[in-house]
């Protein structure tokens, strides 16, 4: 069996793994390790929870002490980006845990937080720098940090920056670092554009993949009750009630649905918290160290919670609501049975969500059992799409109703904010022309 100190990594990293309590590699460490000491760019296909921030972090901090250079101002050796603000702060956080006996230093910057302290923090530059690329783009454009000292690219979880609308900024952002670098983008899906994004950016990448896309944890117990949308509230709060020292995470689509959900729960003696793109950063931290420490057992997420989030001890993940994108359901239900651990996954699917029902299904190779209800059929599906359709690509974030005119929607509420401004002007530029008819 292969071991840590068969991967090429130093012995002060080989300290740290065994103080991280790692015994032996998993499927990404053991093969991109190695390629990625060696300087090679890579492109690695994995699902989370497969341990890609050891994957791409031990290599990279035993690279960063080997070449023994210093920080300089406002700049960063090495620059690692994540969609959201939870994965970047994860991320950061296992990075300290490998590089505390190390002169190395990680930074973080996310979106939702006071801005001065964070250009306070790079005025005196920083070896490691974890950050979502809005934020990031902030702080360049303030001249806070300068990415051409960067030697290093990472980009964790790129289908979901896509997904998220960042493509625009990734290619400024990977524009501003270093042409002379090594670039490692790490994917739990390769839809088109992560190969365009792979094709532009890396050079002659060595290809990893350690499991196929779709494949959901082999501990995880799935099924599927079949029911009106108007039934499920009640029917995951008796859930919830029945068991209530389970740890739980309940997924819905959109923002507003997941606090008017959260609040239900709260009302009717259940200890819930939610997390979603409205949070402050500093909400968000707290509703999921509370999670973490027993203070509450449901956690009402959207998908922004559904990747990189390592909650130990989350017995049952809801589908409250299905996801737009198949792929999502993975990275929700993977949110349990970590570390070895089994759990359960249960989906609430109404007669208007067969269709997504059907492309999970067939996305993960295996039929869900039925745990209730009548299987409605896919007329129901078709429907729905011809009364307005559905928001493809990502989460609906404006509201708890998909804007049929809008196929596309950016996730930053300035966004939401403009989006309805430009149709309160189309709307009054067309009052002349109602009364005109009216008259």
């Amino acid at each position: 069996m292969t071991e840590f100190k068969d991967l090429g990594l130093s012995s002060g990293l080989l300290k740290a793994v065994s103080e991280n309590g790692y015994t032996s590699p998993t499927p990404i460490q053991e093969k991109a390790i190695p390629l990625i000491l060696s300087g090679r760019d890579l492109m690695g296909l994995a699902q989370t929870g497969t341990g890609k921030t050891a994957a791409f972090g031990l290599p990279l901090i035993d690279r960063l002490l080997a070449e023994n250079e210093h920080a300089q101002p406002r700049g960063a050796r090495a620059l690692i980006l994540a969609p959201t603000r939870e994965l970047v702060n994860q991320i950061a956080k296992n990075l300290v845990s490998y590089l505390k006996t190390t002169p190395l230093r990680v930074s973080s910057v996310v979106g939702g937080v006071s801005i001065n302290g964070q250009i306070k923090r790079l005025s005196r530059g920083t070896d490691i720098l974890v950050a979502t690329p809005g934020r990031l783009l902030d702080l360049v454009d303030r001249k806070a940090v300068n990415l051409g000292t960067a030697s290093y690219l990472v980009l964790d979880e790129a289908d979901q920056m896509l997904d998220l609308g960042f493509i625009h900024a990734l290619r400024r952002i990977a524009g501003l670092v270093r042409q002379e670098r090594q670039t490692l983008l790490f994917s739990a899906t390769m839809p088109k554009q992560i190969s365009e994004l792979a094709r532009s950016y890396l050079r002659n990448p060595e290809r990893v993949e350690v499991s196929p896309t779709g494949r959901t944890a082999d501990k995880v117990t799935q099924s599927v009750h079949f029911m009106d949308q108007k039934a499920k509230t009640d029917f995951v709060l008796k859930q919830l009630q029945s068991s209530p020292d389970d740890m739980s995470l309940v997924f819905c689509r959109t923002k507003h649905g997941a606090e008017r959900l959260m609040r239900k729960l709260s009302q009717n003696g259940v200890a819930a918290g939610s997390i979603h793109g409205n949070k402050s950063q500093n909400q968000r931290d707290k509703a999921i160290r509370d999670l973490r420490e027993g203070r509450i057992n449901v956690l009402v997420a959207t998908d922004v919670a559904a990747r990189g989030i390592d909650i130990p001890g989350v017995s049952h993940v809801y589908n409250f609501e299905l996801p737009e994108v198949a792929e999502a359901y993975v990275h929700r239900i993977g949110r349990t049975a970590r570390a070895g651990a089994a759990g359960e996954a249960v989906a609430l699917c109404a007669p208007e969500e067969i269709a997504l029902f059907r492309q999970i299904e067939k996305l993960i190779g295996i039929e869900i059992p039925v745990a209730s209800g009548d299987v409605p059929p896919m007329a129901a599906a078709a429907s729905r799409s011809k009364r307005g359709g559905q928001n493809r690509g990502g989460q609906n974030r404006g509201g708890s109703k998909p804007a049929p005119k809008k196929p596309f929607r950016k996730s930053s509420s300035k966004n939401d904010n403009d989006n309805n401004n430009a149709s309160a002007r189309q709307a009054k530029r067309r009052r002349p022309n109602n009364r005109k008819r009216a008259a």
